[in-house]
């Protein structure tokens, strides 16, 4: 219970500072964005949280408004099944150039530090699944959303979308069975690292 309200209250307190510290930015890659395609400024999709339970989440948008989905949840359902190691497609031709860089720099998930102060989501825990994804997950994977997912994770600093979904699996759940405010702390610090390597940026 102490770890709970801890966390949430570090959760609250840093995503609103970050929010209002960046707001030159944050319109600055609006107004990017809107120049750059046509299209809303933030892309909203279904996610499955806490206890499977669905809610909307929020990024910059970094693909072409209509642009066809259905290769892209044939991959995804690919690498849930084993089939390949890496979660996102290269060179994908639905993102669009200012999305590209938004993607490299981890900068498209900004909007999601309005999910952590609505309490749908943590700064760190495991990624949530979209609709199509969490489709195909098995009871073990469903066992990764026995927490708020998060904007970050163990996962990521370790792989940043390099690993097969297995491996995903088993290091979510080593973080639910091990998490701790010191340990967040750390997954947070290495976040910084991690976003500058641009290591499994695509």
């Amino acid at each position: 219970m102490r770890y709970e309200l801890s966390k949430r209250t570090l959760d609250f307190a840093l995503a609103l500072l970050l929010l209002i510290a960046g707001i030159p930015v944050w319109l600055l890659i609006a107004v990017l964005i809107k120049l750059d395609s046509q299209g809303p400024v933030i892309y909203s999709a279904w996610v499955h949280g806490r206890g499977c339970r669905p809610f909307r989440y929020y990024k910059f948008r970094t693909m072409r408004t209509g642009a066809p989905t259905t290769a892209h949840q044939a991959f995804v359902a690919a690498y849930i099944k084993g089939s390949h190691l890496q979660a996102k497609l290269r060179n994908d031709s639905r993102v669009t150039r200012v999305g590209r860089v938004l993607r490299a720099w981890s900068l498209d998930e900004v909007p999601q530090l309005v999910n952590v102060l609505l309490g749908d989501m943590s700064l760190v825990g495991p990624r949530p699944p979209l609709t199509y994804e969490f489709e195909h997950y098995s009871a073990r994977a469903k066992r990764r959303l026995t927490v708020r997912p998060g904007i970050t994770g163990l996962h990521q600093v370790n792989s940043r979308g390099r690993a097969s979904f297995r491996r995903l699996v088993a290091t979510d759940l080593l973080y639910i069975r091990r998490r701790s405010l010191a340990l967040d702390l750390v997954i947070l610090a290495r976040t910084i690292p991690a976003v500058l390597s641009r290591r499994g940026a695509v």
